[in-house]
């Protein structure tokens, strides 16, 4: 091992004799990818600030610096405990001054030295060092003297093998008797990595030095070996290559004295680098080279030409490998569906599960969403939210009113003007294939001759089986799992069940009152005084005004026309601020109709009193909840049952069912057996343009029948839903937070529901269950016995 020296000074001979003393402090120039050996010679580019001025403080001195590597060479401005504590005493023998400020120098290495202080760290580094002295060897035994004469014939080997090796330089390796010697000139040639050179340079035993230079040499004589045959391999090919180049060159000579351009060759060139850059699957790639050799073999100006370019541009335009990093901050993206939606916390917790399992999981597929709900909701925009919070790409296509299968899969190339489907259409516009791709009005799709669409749709949405989806146009298969695809319906009902046997349905119901007040202030106010370029400053909309646009001037689930309303008001107060009117233009109950006109919907209840024959029932369309009043009449003749109000099969069948349920409970409830013998009844649902049909009115039917028939007036106050049996008895329904709802909004305080239903009240916000009164029933007695109040007494004559 070396042996460290404490003396104040270092004696080292140059090889002309001359002695420099080396002091014991220098300054330090840290050096980068390079690690110095002793004697030798090397130029060096100084450019940093703290470097130039070691320079210049050795030069004002007696040219000695300390050369020391840097353990990373990407830090612009080293640590002292980033820099090896082992390095070599150099001399500059040469240094020149570049106009840019920087130096270039040429120095020779002295001695290797250690760092045993750092003296001063600006503006330079300024290190106290201990010299180094290596071991010498004691004799020339025959293992040093053969590993010297194999390293110098590895040496020549691989300087043979680079096309570097001249007569003088294997002279000098074989005239050099000193290990340490033959061991560092070697080693300063190699071109080794910084670690493997540094620890080189930290060895003193001459005879472990050779060693392991000697390890070294081998391991590079069978790189260059190899290198040398690869570049004999390449000069081949370079040849070969030479060789058709030629040939190609006289082929496209005598394409262009026959009059073909050479701008089909550079076509086919820009095509083949598209494809190598598109990272296309095998199978895609292989189609892709077949179409390109048939377009480099036709004639420019074929029919068929245009075909196949077309064909080729949709191969190398969809994203088959670009995709979006996605961000899995859970607490970011629930921040993110916060702020653009209000409430909807079951569709929220579903999509920060799905993040949640995608952190943990990267190789998760994407789910396959339907959101199922009334119109304005939110389903569209949430599926922007979603987008959003994970950092991907939006893309939406309506499926309302689509009949042709092709739309989806595409059409086959045989056709003219054949495209892809509208999935693939979608991928390329995003230009990523993992964006949110939201299909709408999914129970609206068509089916005719041309196909079935809902069909197409099972591979689309099947995640067993969209990792190969197949288009008609590319007839190659595209992995859709990295898609995460989000459906809307209005109604379930109409879905095909086989496509939703595949969607995991995520129901949206309407918004209460309160949330849309709520959401009005928050989103829709601002969005649309923003829209219309007007300003807080212009008008200023009150709590109650806002509530009075919700109950008398729209009646929905959604908020579409709460938003129409309010964009109204705005609209006005921007036509009187572009026409120079000053101040802020209040918006009260007041003055509401100068904004909107009457009010277009009144509570009817707050109209009418405990009528006979008329009772309140709840159903469930398209657009959310809706109050449902049914009316019945009796009147004299041969016991006719008449239906109006354009019911469905479904609710003719629920009005003969009461029908037999008051014929067969006649007694019991108060009227004659045999009314049906001389006695019509007449039952009627208002708004008669409107079609109406499902299996929750039979209650509500049977209701007005029995009042009609025994006098007994319904109470206003309560609404009800259901299916009656013969029997009497209620049966479950569906759609019972949209139904409570409507009842919220049309002032009903109390519902009379199914037995069965009381498992759906925990759906129910806790803000709609503490405002409505649920009566749960399971027997036709116990909803009459409710809803109808006693027989009111005939009034005597007035006394005089």
């Amino acid at each position: 091992m070396g042996q460290i020296d404490t003396e104040d000074s270092i004696d080292v001979i140059q090889e002309d004799g001359e002695s420099i003393d080396i002091p014991e402090e220098l300054p330090l120039l840290p050096v980068r990818d390079i690690v110095v050996f002793n004697h030798m010679v090397l130029p060096l580019f100084v450019g940093r600030d703290r470097s130039v001025r070691a320079v210049d403080t050795a030069m004002a001195k007696d040219r000695l610096l300390l050369l020391a590597t840097q353990r990373k060479s990407s830090v612009e401005n080293p640590k002292p405990d980033e820099i090896f504590a082992v390095g070599t005493v150099a001399v500059i023998l040469r240094m020149l001054k570049l106009p840019d400020g920087r130096a270039k120098l040429l120095v020779q290495g002295l001695g290797k030295a250690r760092i045993a202080e750092y003296t001063e760290k600006k503006p330079f580094y300024q290190v106290k060092i201990e010299k180094i002295v290596e071991e010498q060897a004691e004799e020339m035994s025959l293992e040093t003297e053969a590993l010297m004469r194999n390293v110098c014939e590895q040496g020549v080997k691989i300087l043979e093998l680079r096309g570097e090796l001249s007569s003088d330089v294997g002279a000098i390796l074989h005239s050099i008797d000193d290990p340490i010697r033959l061991a560092d000139l070697v080693a300063s040639n190699l071109l080794l990595k910084t670690e493997d050179a540094q620890a080189l340079l930290e060895m003193n035993n001459p005879v472990q030095k050779l060693h392991r230079v000697n390890d070294l040499l081998s391991k590079e004589l069978e790189v260059s070996a190899i290198q040398a045959k690869i570049q004999s391999h390449a000069r081949e090919e370079i040849s070969k290559t030479q060789r058709e180049y030629f040939l190609r060159e006289e082929m496209r000579a005598i394409h262009k004295e026959l009059g073909d351009t050479d701008e089909r060759a550079k076509e086919v060139s820009e095509y083949r680098k598209k494809i190598r850059r598109a990272k296309m699957s095998k199978e895609a790639e292989k189609e892709a080279g077949k179409q390109l050799k048939r377009l480099d073999q036709m004639h420019p100006d074929a029919a068929e030409a245009s075909i196949v370019r077309t064909y080729l541009d949709w191969l190398v335009e969809v994203p088959w490998s670009k995709s979006t990093k996605d961000v899995l901050d859970v607490k970011k993206a629930q921040g993110v569906l916060d702020e653009d939606h209000f409430d909807l916390e079951k569709v929220k917790d579903r999509i920060l599960e799905y993040l949640s399992v995608r952190k943990l999981n990267k190789a998760m597929k994407g789910p396959i969403l339907c959101f199922v709900g009334p119109p304005g909701v939110g389903k569209t925009s949430l599926g922007r939210s979603i987008a959003r919070a994970m950092n991907r790409k939006f893309f939406r296509i309506s499926l309302g009113g689509v009949r042709d299968e092709a739309e989806i899969r595409g059409h086959r190339r045989t056709y003219i003007g054949a495209l892809p489907g509208r999935i693939l259409q979608g991928l390329k516009q995003c230009g990523k294939n993992n964006p949110v791709f939201m299909m709408d009005e999914v129970d609206k799709i068509g089916a005719d001759f041309r196909g079935d669409p809902a069909a197409a749709l099972l591979e689309v949405l099947d995640p067993e089986q969209n990792v190969s989806f197949s288009d008609h146009y590319l007839n190659v298969p595209f992995d859709l799992s990295k898609v995460m695809f989000i459906t809307t319906a209005n109604l379930a009902d109409p879905i095909p069940s086989a496509l939703r046997d595949r969607m995991e349905i995520i129901e949206l119901s309407g918004y209460t009152e309160e949330e849309k007040l709520f959401i009005a202030q928050k989103f829709l106010i601002p969005r649309q005084i923003k829209d219309n370029g007007i300003t807080r400053k212009h008008i200023n909309m009150g709590l109650k005004a806002v509530r009075k646009i919700i109950s008398e001037y729209t009646l929905e689930a959604g908020l579409r026309n709460l938003e129409r309303e309010i964009a109204t008001i705005c609209r006005k107060v921007a036509r009187k601020v572009a026409e120079g009117e000053k101040g802020i233009f209040k918006v009260t109950c007041a003055n509401l109709h100068r904004y909107l006109g009457v009010p277009k919907y009144l509570p009817e209840l707050d109209q009418e009193c405990h009528e006979i024959g008329v009772s309140t029932g709840l159903a469930w369309t398209q657009a959310g909840g809706e109050v449902l009043y049914v009316e019945a009449s009796t009147m004299k003749g041969k016991g006719e049952l008449t239906l109006t109000g354009q019911l469905g099969e479904v609710m003719q069948e629920s009005a003969r069912a009461a029908f037999s349920f008051a014929r067969s409970h006649a007694k019991s409830l108060g009227f004659r057996a045999n009314f049906y013998q001389d006695t019509d009844i007449h039952i009627h649902v208002p708004a008669g343009a409107i079609p109406k049909d499902g299996p929750s009115a039979g209650v509500t039917m049977a209701v007005a029948l029995v009042s009609a028939l025994s006098g007994r007036p319904v109470s206003r106050d309560i609404a009800m839903t259901g299916e009656i049996t013969l029997r009497g008895r209620v049966l479950l329904v569906g759609g019972l937070k949209e139904k409570a709802l409507a009842a919220l909004r049309a002032n009903v305080q109390k519902i009379i529901i199914p037995e069965k239903n009381k498992k759906d009240l925990v759906e129910i916000p806790s803000n709609i269950r503490r405002k409505v009164t649920f009566i749960p029933v399971s027997q036709m007695d116990q909803v009459l016995e409710i809803a109808l109040h006693p027989k009111p007494r005939k009034k005597g004559p007035r006394a005089r």
